[in-house]
Order: structure tokens, then C-alpha cells, then sequence
């Protein structure tokens, strides 16, 4: 009796026993277990290796060291304001120019604080990390350091391109350097005749004496007895005009016995500079004493020793009279429009005026 009760409790304990070992984690567990992995979907995009080019330093200095208001990295000097945001030359003299013809304070594109050709600083150290940056070629489309860039692509680059050696007998070739060897050995223009090859020759001939006739007669006007240049400022003003305008004025200086103002205004739009890059200074010559006998004056304007603006050489002639005291508006030649946005960004003009007194 007690060998069966034994047998029957230890068979009632068996079923016990191996079932608490064939579930040796509670259900709790499991699933603690089933939350500590992740899907794989989550598993792979944790794991995705960076991509090596947009990892690259040059890249990330890139997008560090560009201009804040074109945003692209500058080619020459580099600007910052007091609060280090960087801009290229072009951009900073473009914000100084267009301040000034709306008569504002100009101001750092992104935190608003006030520059100026005093209190903004060429920031050298940037200047020098961008020219070692890799820019592409325009021609070839290989990668080579900034400060070797333009030399690469004016004589190295065999893509870029270039003219047939006889293009001033009328060849239009044009093409990538590697193949010019083979199109001058074909070209056709050797062998034409000169009355082929003589609309070429004449359309050369006439810029060339165009360019003569200029130097002909500035080295004709320096024989004159009568010569006078002066060194000028000139100051920036507004119109009382309901829209004010900008104009710039010297002051009076004397000239073959009498005085004399220069006057400039810009022309293009004044209103809102932001809507048009084009821009232009004119100026004109005022007689502001009265002469009894007209006056034949010719004048040049060059940049002297104290502007740099690059101008180019322009003869201009006005007779001066009571009646016309003042000669018409003529275009400043400046080489370019940047040299316009970059006398605007000056607090003054400065040139100097060279006249010729004709004898009658």
C-alpha cells in the first residue's frame, strides 16, 4: 500500500518536473527576447556604410568656405564681416554698390551687421585653403588645384580649345587643341587665292587702324602748346528729386584760365539697383566761368596715381561756349561692368583729367 501511493505521488510528480524543464523561460522572457532584435530592414539601414564621396574633406570645406551670397567658392581675395561670414570680392563690392545707390547701410547678407571697406577684413587664410581645393576643368573635366586651374586650362589641357593659325585669312576653325596638328595640315585657306583671303584681311585691316588712329592722335594732341591735366575726386551727393538719385561732382578746378566742374551720374536703374546688373557711370565736363571767345577743348580721361580703375583711352572734343557751357553726357570706359560696382563701393572717384587746348 504504501509502494503504490509512493509510485502514484512520483508519478504525479514526473509530469511536474519535466514539464517545468521543457519551458524553462516563461512567456514574459520570450518576449523580452523578441523585443531586443531588431528588423532586418532597420538592421541594414544602421549598418550602410557612408558613402565615400560625399565624405570627402574637399567636399565638406567646399560647402564651408563659399561666399554667403552667391555661394560658391571665390576665385580671388575673400571678405568677412565682424561676425566671420565670408564673401568674394565680386559679391562684396556688388553689396557696397548697390547700398549705395539706395542710400542705405550696407549690410552682411546673413547676420545683418554693418560692412564696409573699413570694417570688413580680407580673410588670408581662407584665400589660401580655397586655391589648394580641387575645381574641374572646363575642357577636360579632370580635377586640379585652384591655384594651378587657369594655367592648366590657358596651356596644358590638350580639350581646350583653340583657333586655326590662319584664322586672320578667314578659317573659322575652331576646336579642342589635339586636333589642330591635323586640321592645319587639311586646311584649305593656305591655298586660296588672295582675292578669296581678302574680306578677311580687311575686316583685321580696319580694328587695327581703328586702334591706330587713337594713339595718332593722342601722341597729335601732345604737340599742342596748350596741355593741362588735373587729378580729381569726385563725391557722391543726392538729388533733391522726389526719388533721390546719386550723382557725383568734383571740385571746381582751373584749366587754361577758367573753371571748370566734372559731373558723373550712373545710369541704368537707381530705383531698385537688385533688378539690373548692368550699369553704367556717364560723365560730362562744365565750363562754370564765361569765356569771350569759344573754346575747342579735347579731353582724356586716365586712371592717374591715385585711382586704379581700369579705364580705356577715349579722345572726346566739345566747343565751349556762353551759350554751351556744358558738353554732353559721355559713357566712362571702363573695361568692364565690375569696375563699375567697384568705383560705387569707393567713398569717392578719383582719375585724373587731361585737356587740349585747340588754337585757332
Amino acid at each position: 500500500m504504501a509502494d503504490g501511493e509512493a509510485a502514484s505521488s512520483s508519478g504525479e510528480q514526473n509530469p511536474t518536473y519535466f514539464a517545468g524543464e521543457s519551458s524553462s523561460n516563461p512567456p514574459e522572457e520570450q518576449e523580452t527576447k523578441e523585443e531586443i532584435y531588431e528588423p532586418d530592414a532597420k538592421r541594414k539601414k544602421v549598418d550602410k556604410a557612408p558613402d565615400p564621396v560625399a565624405e570627402k574633406l574637399e567636399h565638406r570645406l567646399g560647402g564651408i568656405l563659399c561666399c554667403a551670397v552667391c555661394l560658391d567658392l571665390p576665385r580671388a581675395a575673400v571678405y568677412q564681416c565682424t561676425n566671420g561670414h565670408l564673401m568674394c570680392a565680386g559679391c562684396f563690392t556688388h553689396l557696397l554698390a548697390d547700398a549705395r545707390l539706395r542710400d542705405e547701410v550696407s549690410t552682411c547678407p546673413n547676420c545683418r551687421v554693418e560692412i564696409g571697406r573699413s570694417s570688413a577684413s580680407r580673410n588670408l587664410a581662407v584665400e589660401k585653403a580655397v586655391s589648394e581645393l580641387p575645381a574641374e576643368c572646363q575642357f577636360c573635366n579632370r580635377e586640379f588645384p585652384r591655384n594651378s586651374l587657369d594655367r592648366h586650362q590657358q596651356f596644358l589641357c590638350e580639350e581646350r580649345i583653340t583657333s586655326c593659325r590662319f584664322a586672320r585669312i578667314g578659317c573659322p576653325w575652331r576646336g579642342p587643341w589635339h586636333e589642330t596638328s591635323s586640321h592645319e595640315a587639311a586646311c584649305a585657306h593656305p591655298t586660296r587665292t588672295g582675292l578669296e583671303v581678302m574680306e578677311a584681311l580687311q575686316a583685321a585691316s580696319v580694328v587695327e587702324e581703328r586702334e591706330k588712329r587713337l594713339y595718332d592722335n593722342i601722341f597729335e594732341l601732345l604737340s599742342y602748346e596748350k596741355i593741362t591735366f588735373n587729378d580729381l575726386q569726385m563725391k557722391p551727393y543726392r538729388s533733391d528729386e522726389l526719388v533721390h538719385k546719386l550723382f557725383y561732382e568734383t571740385s571746381r578746378f582751373s584749366a587754361f584760365n577758367n573753371q571748370w566742374v566734372v559731373k558723373a551720374r550712373v545710369t541704368g536703374s537707381q530705383r531698385d539697383p537688385t533688378q539690373s546688373s548692368h550699369r553704367e557711370i556717364s560723365y560730362q565736363l562744365i565750363l562754370k566761368t564765361k569765356t569771350a571767345v569759344p573754346m575747342s577743348v579735347h579731353h582724356l580721361v586716365v586712371h592717374g596715381p591715385f585711382g586704379d580703375a581700369r579705364v580705356l583711352h577715349r579722345i572726346n572734343r566739345f566747343d565751349f561756349s556762353d551759350q554751351d557751357s556744358e558738353c554732353p553726357e559721355v559713357l566712362l570706359p571702363l573695361a568692364d561692368e565690375a569696375e563699375c560696382n567697384r568705383l560705387l563701393a569707393s567713398k569717392a572717384i578719383n582719375f585724373r583729367l587731361i585737356m587740349f587746348l585747340v588754337s585757332k
